[in-house]
This record gives C-alpha cells, structure tokens and sequence, in this order.
C-alpha cells in the first residue's frame, strides 16, 4: 500500500506544470518508479523531457523533439541508415506517421533514477499508409519499445532505444510470422 502511495504522490507531482501555455498536453505515465527519497522536483524536471518525447512520437510534431532533445543529442543505438542527433528521430518519425498515420504512444511505465529515465512505451494504430514500398491494409499495429535516456540539463543527452520492430513487420505483413 506504501509503495502504491508513493507511486499516486510521483504521478501527480510528474503533472504538475513545467510546460508553457503553448505547449500540448504531454503524455503521462500510467505508473511512475523513482529511486527511494527522490525529490518530486527532481522526478518532475528528469521527466519531462522523456515526456515530450513520448508525446513527440505520437503526435509527429517536431517542436517537441526540438524541446525535449539537447543540441548534442546522441543516439546510442543508431539504426544503419539513420542520421545521428535530432534529424534522426526527426525521420524516423516522419517515416512512421507515413506508414501509421493514427500513431499513438502511451507510456506504460516511466523509471527515474539520478540522471537516467527509462521510458516502456506502447506504441498503437492502423497501418494506411506505405512502409519500404509496401500499401498498408488497415492492418492494426500494436508494439513495445523501451528507451534509455540520460537527462542533462533538462533534455535527452543520450539515448539506448530498443524497439520490437519484428512485431511491428509482422503485423503489417512485411515478415512472415
């Protein structure tokens, strides 16, 4: 019971507003884990970056990669092909909305421990558009990722992503399962 207490008082000290009248609504994590004596200061400024991203990835909208990523943003697990710092996700994101253009993103579960945020998304949608050439069905689409980030001065630093990219291929018929 103590644990579900601490993890209700994290939540709402993580919606509370850090964001600018402009700014959307960013996601929220349906649970939040934080190191043992966090401050929900602390815990509200490490995750609203990893907030903006997520939100980023479901809405397409590039002004949010912009907030949430640092200018020297690295990507640790940079897939072939893939420009390195903010173009990358930049078009990944424009390549995924394509194929997908209902994309949502919901953040199952959100860990925050000194500098580190790790982020277990779900990212959900019908495949209607075009992936490598192939015309979407209609096909629903429904995966997992994780992300690793590290958090300095308020925006992504680095980040070690891994995404279930064989689900997503199967699901919209690029692979047979």
């Amino acid at each position: 019971m103590r644990t579900l207490m601490a993890v209700a008082v994290l939540a709402a000290a993580v919606m509370s507003p850090l964001v600018t009248a402009a700014e959307p609504a960013l996601l929220t994590p349906k649970v939040l884990i934080a190191e043992p004596g966090a401050k929900p200061t602390h815990i509200q400024a490490q995750t609203l970056a990893a907030r903006r991203y997520a939100t980023f990835w479901s809405s397409g909208d590039p002004a949010l990669a912009r907030e949430a990523l640092a200018a020297d943003f690295m990507d640790r697990a940079l897939p072939p092909g893939r420009p390195q710092g903010l173009a990358g996700p930049l078009a990944a994101s424009k390549a995924f909305h394509g194929a997908v253009p209902d994309l949502q993103c919901e953040v199952q579960q959100m860990i925050v421990s000194g500098d580190r945020v790790v982020s277990h998304l779900r990212f959900t949608g019908h495949f209607t558009g075009t992936f490598n050439g192939v015309q979407g069905q209609g096909q629903a689409v429904n995966f997992i990722a994780t992300d690793i980030y590290r958090i300095a001065d308020g925006k992504i630093a680095e980040n070690w992503h891994l995404e279930d990219n064989l689900t997503f291929l199967q699901q919209i018929g690029v692979i047979k399962p």
